[in-house]
């Protein structure tokens, strides 16, 4: 779907531009509508683009409905908390666009943003050039896929996919499914196919893991009601360093479930430790299955442990809980596959992605490629992110709290644009 709104320039001076036409540049777009601040979105692709063509087909939310607020536009369905399957997640985003109506420019690739000496950036795109007095960065994190260069290796006959580009079980070639890695897409894809009875060799990584319900609630609901999506960064443990941490693996498939690893292996899924390399026609795994699936239990009762806590300190009637006790453990640690007798006919990789702000030329940047700022405000006269995961808090990078980050950003917008227009006022007088 295409915005209904169409920007009557092509080119030219904006106040505000933002850069991603996703639920986060959609979201900023409407704080400046209701502010009066004119502006451009400008997107890469088509807006949804990722929602619908890089998701696979029986893809859900792992987050209940209810937890899709986005600015004036939250859930109204009858199924609050229910899971939104991926069409109902396009419908629900395409019903956003035209609520918002924002002045969109799709299929425009921006190949370069500088701030000139006078302060104002200057916008390169592939559909003409712009400029902007402040400018929003709102397209994500995730980029580049991660491949491993072992992938270079592998013979012509193995079909290789990274997640995005995942579709269905039947997409594939007969034989055996290697899924590298197990975060939320990695453990999903796995069961996807090993539901459908597909043959699964699991390279499992360090993904931690969560109960779909426990004592009587989802536990979304439960942490919700302890505060936890409030929390900002700089009050996390971790501070900044859970930015860097693998999502809990869980599934609101079929009305929701929790992912247990250890049962799909009961059943015949094959699991691995971390894939190292591929030499000699072997994959080969570090000896790490045991502790991996051991750590993501112990985050899994560690997370039910504070809601028994929770639930005692506030007296609140409940079910019982109770520990999750393993139903498999590994024998050994198998540290080796030969690729030809595997039966491998395809390798989905699932090891996340990198961003790549490469065509953003301003000094905001550590070592790894991921902005300095302060809940998106960045020490760059002008410059802003919104969209990205644990920007301010949990919800930073998702339907439930992207709508708050983009309020306070255009409030910031607003700021400066008083400050510079009281500054200009001095000058001239």
């Amino acid at each position: 779907m295409s915005n209904p709104a169409h920007h009557a320039r092509a080119e030219g001076h904006y106040s505000v531009l933002v850069i991603g036409g996703g639920q986060a540049g959609l979201s900023v777009s409407y704080y400046l509508k209701e502010a009066g601040i004119d502006h451009l979105v400008v997107e890469k692709n088509t807006v949804t683009h990722t929602w619908r063509e890089q998701r696979w087909d029986a893809f859900c939310l792992v987050t209940p409905n209810w937890q899709c607020a986005l600015p004036g536009y939250p859930y109204r369905g009858n199924d609050p908390h229910g899971f939104m399957k991926k069409d109902e997640i396009v419908a629900y985003l395409d019903g956003f666009i035209e609520h918002v109506g924002a002045p969109l420019m799709e299929r425009t690739e921006v190949k370069r943003v500088k701030q000139r000496d006078d302060g104002v950036y200057a916008i390169t795109t592939t559909q003409g050039d712009f400029s902007a007095d402040q400018v929003v960065v709102a397209s994500g994190g995730y980029h580049t896929p991660i491949v491993p260069r072992l992938a270079e290796r592998l013979p012509a006959r193995i079909v290789q996919l990274q997640s995005s580009a995942y579709r269905n079980p039947q997409a594939l070639p007969d034989g055996a499914v290697m899924v590298v890695g197990t975060g939320q897409s990695g453990a999903q894809i796995a069961e996807d196919l090993h539901l459908a009875g597909r043959k699964v060799v699991l390279a499992v990584g360090e993904a931690p893991r969560c109960a779909r319900f426990y004592r009587g609630r989802d536990v979304v609901d439960w942490l919700a009601d302890m505060q936890y999506y409030d929390m900002p960064v700089e009050k996390h443990p971790l501070r900044e360093g859970v930015r860097d941490n693998t999502n809990h693996y869980v599934t609101g498939r079929d009305g929701g479930r929790d992912i247990d690893l250890r049962k799909f292996a009961a059943e015949g899924m094959e699991l691995y430790g971390r894939l190292d390399d591929l030499r000699d026609g072997q994959f080969h795994f570090s000896p790490t299955l045991a502790a991996n699936l051991d750590a993501a239990d112990e985050t899994y009762n560690r997370i039910n442990v504070s809601i028994d806590n929770f639930i005692e300190k506030r007296g609140i009637d409940a079910p019982a809980g109770g520990a999750y006790e393993p139903v498999w453990r590994p024998a050994q640690e198998r540290t080796t596959l030969d690729l030809e007798t595997s039966g491998i006919a395809a390798i989905i990789w699932c090891i996340g992605f990198t961003p790549d702000f490469s065509w953003l030329d301003a000094p905001v940047f550590n070592g790894r490629g991921y902005p300095a700022h302060t809940r998106g405000i960045t020490p760059i006269d002008g410059l802003y992110f919104v969209g990205l995961p644990w920007l301010h808090t949990w919800g930073s990078g998702r339907f439930s709290g992207v709508a708050r980050d983009a309020e306070f950003i255009v409030q910031a917008i607003r700021e400066k644009a008083r400050e510079r227009a009281s500054l200009s006022s001095a000058v001239a007088a």
